[in-house]
């Protein structure tokens, strides 16, 4: 049986304007210049303004909504030409100027594909096709020099891509030739494959006696005994292959001398060629004043395209005296609607360049001294919620500011996020940041004997004695979050 009931219901929607604003907030300066290209390129009403022309941010009320029933083209047409879209333009204020910009360098050269693929132009190819497979294989190499696809993979995407079929017998052969490519160890399957490549072509080249011993003790390990390896059971493969302390260390050191990713000895390698950081923030201390600015990136110059003002002059000069015609008011709706999307871009700019500037502000206080010595022991405890109560924004817009945004200053380019950590209590009663106590962590750990690394419960009593109230699997988490392995992986001989 059906029933009708009426319930009423709290629900919070966000507008398509404050989904694209959260998602401006979460953009990093190095990505936000292609998003306004991006913009520029959907929204004809929105332009560039002129390169170092300085102005002031116009704030403007936004014009009322009107049905369109009761919708005049006169009083429309005032409004926008009284309102003049050429003076809604946002421009740097309280940023870095133009002088202190400067712009990174990029180097021009092969990449690491195209490195390998000039070895392959001096090896003697019999015929087009097998250059095809060659260098099919050779652009299946991973960025860290790694031939992750399998051959019957490589066989399917000849198949696919080149029109090619090949047998996996041609492909183990082309796999074989890429792996004498320089650097050493390329093209491997694996990691032990990649060591093993790597110290053949060492042992071949040396002909001092105890350096070519251990690198046959080496090889060895790295063949026979890889998990006990890499498991750091050295007293198992001191047994296994009756080898004193001193001929152990000295095979575990030409191992150590390997490169566990070959491509990364690669200057131009893929993975990380023009990887620059790009700053959201500088601080500078000018004679002990702390100064906050803006990227210059953040500030871009945007106005409202006059050619749009000149089509509703035009259309105010034609329609004076008469009724507009439906091809008319078609017409104006779509400007209003341009212009319209433009102003509102522009808000979002402004206010996202506000958010930001006010979030690193409220950081800047926080951390004081912090940015005044550059002691990482000065930074407090801080979270999100008290920055949050600060600022008075909520908690996700402090998280999307602090995401992916970089500060520079004297004391190097810092990740915002490193800034944020939660409190430990001292056994004097005293809250510190956690970040304190994981830098000294890694200090203990650093200063080790790593003939004999310390244990969580070792740390852990260290820490104490230092006068930190710390339990054991909170210093197994610290260390984990540090990416430091257990004692025993940090055992050396």
């Amino acid at each position: 049986m059906l029933k009708q009931r009426l319930s009423q219901k709290m629900l919070q929607k966000l507008s398509p304007q404050q989904i694209q604003l959260m998602k401006l907030l979460q953009i990093p300066t190095a990505t936000l210049d292609q998003r306004i290209k991006e913009e520029l390129e959907a929204n004809p009403a929105l332009d560039e303004g002129e390169e170092n022309e300085l102005s002031e941010i116009y704030d403007l009320e936004n014009e009322s909504k009107e049905d369109d029933d009761e919708f005049e083209l006169d009083d429309y047409l005032n409004e926008y030409i009284e309102d003049d879209p050429t003076l809604y333009r946002l421009t740097g204020e309280k940023f870095v100027s133009e002088e202190e910009t400067k712009k990174m360098p990029i180097a021009v050269s092969d990449t690491f594909h195209e490195y390998l693929e000039a070895q392959l132009g001096m090896q003697e190819i019999e015929d087009d096709r097998k250059m095809i497979i060659a260098k099919q294989v050779i652009g299946s190499i991973d960025a860290d020099g790694y031939l992750r696809r399998d051959a019957f993979s490589i066989i399917d995407d000849l198949l696919f891509s080149q029109n090619v079929v090949a047998t996996e017998t041609e492909i183990e052969q082309t796999i074989k030739m890429v792996q004498t490519f320089d650097p050493p160890g390329i093209c491997s399957r694996s990691l032990q494959e990649s060591l093993i490549n790597q110290l053949s072509q060492k042992e071949s080249n040396s002909n001092e006696p105890i350096i070519k011993r251990a690198r046959m003790n080496a090889l060895k390990i790295l063949m026979n005994h890889f998990s006990e390896f890499t498991k750091k059971h050295y007293k198992k493969l001191q047994k296994n292959l009756f080898l004193s302390e001193y001929e152990l260390k000295d095979a575990i050191n030409e191992i150590l001398k390997l490169n566990p990713k070959p491509a990364s000895g690669h200057v131009q390698n893929i993975s990380n060629s023009n990887q620059y950081i790009v700053p959201d923030f500088i601080i500078t201390n000018r004679e002990g004043e702390i100064e906050l600015i803006l990227n210059s990136k953040n500030a871009p110059d945007l106005m409202i395209n006059d050619n749009y003002l000149d089509m509703l002059k035009s259309f105010k000069v034609n329609t004076s005296g008469r009724r507009a015609s439906a091809k008319e008011k078609e017409a104006i709706m779509f400007i209003k609607q341009k212009i319209d999307s433009a102003k509102w871009f522009i808000d979002a700019i402004k206010q996202r360049q506000d958010t930001l500037y006010n979030t690193m502000y409220s950081i800047l206080q926080f951390q004081y001294d912090f940015f005044t010595t550059g002691d990482e022991r000065r930074l407090k405890p801080m979270i999100l919620k008290d920055i949050a109560e600060i600022t008075g924004l909520d908690i996700s817009t402090v998280s999307r500011v602090a995401n992916s945004k970089f500060v520079q200053t004297e004391f190097g380019t810092k990740r915002l996020k490193d800034f944020f950590s939660e409190s430990l209590q001292t056994q004097d009663g005293k809250e510190v940041s956690t970040l304190e106590v994981k830098n000294i962590l890694s200090d203990i750990i650093a200063k080790e004997d790593k003939r004999k690394p310390l244990s969580d419960e070792k740390l852990k009593d260290f820490l104490q004695e230092k006068g930190y109230n710390i339990a054991r699997r909170t210093v197994a988490k610290y260390r984990e979050q540090l990416n430091i392995p257990v004692a025993r992986l940090r055992k050396e001989i």
